[in-house]
């Protein structure tokens, strides 16, 4: 393997995700990598006797970099199994770090990507297909810091995208130590309903020592949030390594700088994995109506409580959610962050539809110019 290749992180070792470390003897190899009974009811019999499952640890841009039974290896991105968009995938990218793939015991080729427990996704840039992000994720912690990075409305999209996964999702704040008044943050968020939510310096390990609540023996969680937020800080002190590399701030606006270039699974000494993944400068959300209705579910609450089952939350009267607006008790920042999310999220959903039946009568219109030309070709023409 190239040394251009191997990352900081220490390697997934035949015996497991331990680091050198202890973890659980109980747990096997697959099962400190995340391997779960979902996972497993997936397999045939053929495939169990044929097949090995490895979980993608990192993507690179002509390969990726497993982890099995057996420790590590190596596969190209290479052949029509990664040519071809997995089923429901717009974005023309069939794996992405986090999922489970099945290879040939003998051949070593990919046969299959199993079945994702949870997938995070986006639009990509342009905003005409999906960019997948992660795969197979159990807890998502989005990343903010205590200074101008902080912004809610970017924190309620970001959540909206956790909640559709189905991951448990955790606010983390950063900076702490660099702040006069953290807990100010913390009341901020207290406006944002059924968030667990902590403030800490990320370069202090007693300051971090509760989000290992978080990280148990074979769970995955992400980090997630823009760049300079303390991501790959917070990698570094809860590994007890130098795994990733940080840069500083500008200090005029708190902007940070893209250090992480691949998203990437690194082994956690609990037995955790911990994703590291770069800032994301646009999170366009799309397919994420379930998400978006939980993570604003006290204004679905009070939408409940209108006079009319198709009020628009405008000049209608009897309506809850103006009542609560005028009363305090809602804050039009988050109603106006509430209508913007669902009118991008329609948005974006409309474009992807169209994406698809285009790309369906694209693909009709191939078939039938190879159809007629398998038939002149039989009539000698």
């Amino acid at each position: 393997m190239s040394k251009s290749l191997i990352s900081r992180r220490p390697p997934i070792r035949r015996g497991g995700a331990d680091n050198g470390r202890a973890t659980a003897p109980s747990l096997s190899p697959l099962q400190l990598l995340g391997w779960k009974p979902f996972f497993q009811q997936q397999l045939a019999l053929e495939e169990l006797e044929a097949c090995d499952p490895l979980r993608v640890m990192a993507v690179h841009r002509d390969r990726l970099l497993l982890a099995g039974e057996q420790g590590e290896e190596v596969l190209a991105l290479g052949g029509t199994f990664f040519n071809e968009p997995a089923s429901g995938d717009t974005g023309g990218q069939r794996v992405t770090v986090g999922d489970w793939l099945l290879l040939d015991r003998e051949s070593r080729r990919a046969q299959r990507c199993l079945e994702r427990q949870s997938l995070f996704q986006r639009m990509a840039p342009g905003g005409q297909r999906t960019q997948l992000i992660a795969a197979n994720v159990d807890t998502a912690v989005v990343v903010s810091s205590c200074n101008h990075d902080f912004n809610l409305s970017r924190i309620e999209r970001y959540l909206a995208l956790v909640r559709a996964t189905g991951a448990r999702p955790v606010v983390v704040l950063t900076k702490a130590d660099q702040c006069d008044a953290p807990g100010d943050y913390l009341d901020r968020l207290r406006e944002l309903p059924d968030i667990q939510a902590l403030a800490l310096n990320a370069t202090d390990p007693d300051s971090v020592e509760p989000l290992r609540g978080w990280c148990g023996v074979g769970e995955t969680v992400a980090l997630l949030g823009s760049s300079g937020v303390g991501k790959s800080t917070l990698l570094n002190t809860l590994s007890g390594e130098q795994q990733a590399a940080i840069a500083a701030i500008r200090e005029d606006d708190s902007k940070g700088r893209h250090t992480t270039r691949h998203r990437e699974l690194y082994p956690l000494p609990g037995g955790a994995l911990l994703l590291d993944s770069p800032g994301m400068r646009e999170l366009g959300l799309a397919g994420v109506e379930g998400g978006l209705e939980e993570a604003f579910g006290d204004i679905g609450v009070l939408a409940s409580q209108c006079r009319f089952a198709d009020c628009r939350h405008q000049s209608e009267p009897g309506c809850a959610v103006i009542a609560a607006l005028d009363s305090g008790e809602l804050d039009e920042r988050r109603l106006h962050n509430w209508r913007k999310l669902e009118r991008e999220v329609a948005r974006n959903n409309r474009t992807l539809a169209e994406q698809r039946a285009g790309d369906k009568a694209l693909g009709q219109m191939y078939r039938a110019v190879q159809g007629h030309a398998r038939n002149r070709k039989q009539r000698g023409d």
